[in-house]
């Protein structure tokens, strides 16, 4: 089953790096949405601290879904679904690989990113740290609750609407408790500990449970 998993990770990597556009486009996405906040607001140095935490999170969530809806669409038209689903490997052992791969794509990048955006924040060292924390433990969570979404909406008109309709209430928690993180960070004798322990929660809630639900979305899409 390793062997399968690697397969399937290397396979989506191999093909984004075919179509670079794709993933350069979440990139430019989350680098322009931070940095048309402060040419809106100003320059002060308070207001951009205060603000930085929730407006990061924010581009990093909607950049993470700028890529969800082709998470299964590609091998949807072209049938390798099909042969997936017909394979005698788990289906959430192929679910899995592709939503690594997708956050290899999409939210690892966001996590180097992170320090450039904090400097234009006037973010201390520590917050910039506990922001790359914060997003290396959420983005995940972002991917494996997208890819339910992706595989409930595979193959209908208008998918990316209801896509963001479905996903957008779930991404809530992981909205307030990664921005949450960041400013206490700014706050001197706050506790950190609770942000990430729940946030590590939902990962391992999401890594659990998301694989299941969506290997079943796309069994339904398919039939």
């Amino acid at each position: 089953m390793f062997k399968i998993f690697r397969c399937i990770v290397m396979r989506d990597l191999t093909l984004a790096m075919r179509r670079k556009t794709d993933i350069l486009t979440t990139m430019f996405f989350f680098i322009i949405v931070v940095s048309l906040f402060p040419l809106g607001i100003g320059t002060d140095r308070e207001t951009l601290q205060h603000i930085a935490p929730g407006v990061v999170w924010v581009a990093a969530l909607l950049a993470s879904m700028l890529a969800l809806e082709r998470l299964f669409a590609s091998d949807y038209n072209d049938g390798t679904l099909e042969q997936m689903l017909l394979t005698p490997q788990p289906l959430t052992i192929l679910v899995l690989g592709k939503v690594l791969a997708h956050w290899l794509l999409t939210g690892l990048p966001l996590v180097f990113i992170a320090p450039l955006v904090g400097l234009q924040y006037h973010l201390s060292i520590e917050s910039i740290g506990v922001m790359m924390l914060a997003l290396l433990v959420g983005t995940p969570v972002l991917s494996l609750i997208g890819a339910i979404g992706a595989a409930l909406t595979l193959g209908l008109r208008g998918g990316g609407v209801l896509l963001s309709l479905l996903i957008l209430p779930l991404y809530i928690p992981i909205l307030i408790y990664g921005s949450g993180a960041v400013t206490a960070s700014t706050i001197p004798g706050s506790e950190l500990q609770a942000y990430f322990a729940l946030l590590a929660a939902f990962f391992l809630l999401a890594l659990i449970f998301s694989p299941l639900a969506t290997a079943a979305g796309l069994r339904i899409s398919v039939e």
